[in-house]
């Protein structure tokens, strides 16, 4: 009889331990039902994405944790993503990627979109979905404040000088380095803060990149002076890198339609807005970046 009702209290305890189990389980199961943004980013192409370590900005904002690691990410880029994400009831979740591998990543299922400042080209069309732009942006070339290269205003002036000209990997960028006749590939590199490194120390004479990044640069860096080129004499088919837009797998049209329409809703199609937000975000990355 006493062993039986050992038995019994045993069986009991077993029981409320498995409800407790089951309960906890139920309450992770809740917590974590938010469906989740997956953004893939650079995380280090200041003012549209940067890498930082502390979880707010200078005016208070909140940057978002990077996925697997101890910093934070923040930026223009990071600012519409969350935009995005809350008005669509959704968790942002930022994924680091390096430039040259972020679409394989994406395709891979490691994130689900990317948001990292890129330009819709005709080529990248073919492999990824795009939204409508959810950022308008200039281009221009960078120099040395005091170089050989600080006064020029078009193309034209460059011409067979021999000029040394850089930009970033796997960007739309590329082709445009060819406009310039008798001018030399120096090498391009994997960030823009490598190609502005490049030109002040020499390695290269002209970066061709975007004007917020450059204006960016030019806040720890006043050796650096932005050129933004007579639209008489500039580049030919600089268009596409204008056009910042989201990317999603190619054949993910149902999550690209879900941002769009987020976009369309929210106004997301208002210049004035878009630079009032790029203003913001370059005045709060860390000098670092």
């Amino acid at each position: 009889m006493k062993k039986s009702r050992i038995v019994k209290r045993v069986a009991a305890a077993l029981a409320m331990v498995s409800a407790l189990s089951l309960f906890g389980c139920k309450e992770k199961k809740t917590a974590s039902s938010k469906p989740v943004l997956k953004v893939g980013m650079e995380c280090a192409y200041a003012p549209f994405n940067w890498t930082q370590t502390s979880n707010k900005t200078p005016d208070g904002t909140e940057a978002v944790p990077i996925f697997k690691e101890k910093y934070y990410a923040y930026g223009y880029d990071v600012a519409v993503a969350k935009m995005l994400a809350d008005y669509l009831g959704m968790e942002l979740e930022v994924h680091k990627s390096e430039w040259s591998s972020i679409g394989i990543s994406m395709d891979v299922g490691d994130y689900d979109c990317i948001i990292a400042g890129m330009g819709k080209t005709a080529e990248r069309e073919l492999a990824y979905s795009f939204t409508t732009p959810y950022y308008y942006r200039d281009n221009c070339i960078v120099v040395k404040a005091d170089g050989p290269y600080a006064g020029v205003k078009g193309l034209s002036e460059m011409a067979g000088s021999g000029v040394r000209l850089t930009t970033q990997l796997g960007t739309g960028w590329i082709p445009l380095l060819d406009q310039i006749p008798g001018a030399v590939k120096s090498g391009n590199f994997e960030t823009t803060s490598e190609c502005f490194m490049a030109v002040s120390n020499d390695v290269a004479d002209v970066a061709i990149v975007d004007l917020p990044t450059a204006q960016s640069a030019l806040m720890t860096n006043k050796g650096l002076k932005i050129i933004q080129l007579d639209k008489s004499d500039t580049f030919v088919g600089d268009g596409p890198m204008v056009n910042v837009c989201i990317a999603t797998r190619k054949n993910d049209t149902a999550l690209r339609d879900k941002l769009q329409k987020a976009m369309d809703e929210l106004g997301w199609n208002d210049k004035a807005k878009m630079d009032a937000l790029m203003e913001k975000a370059i005045t709060q990355q860390p000098a670092a970046n």
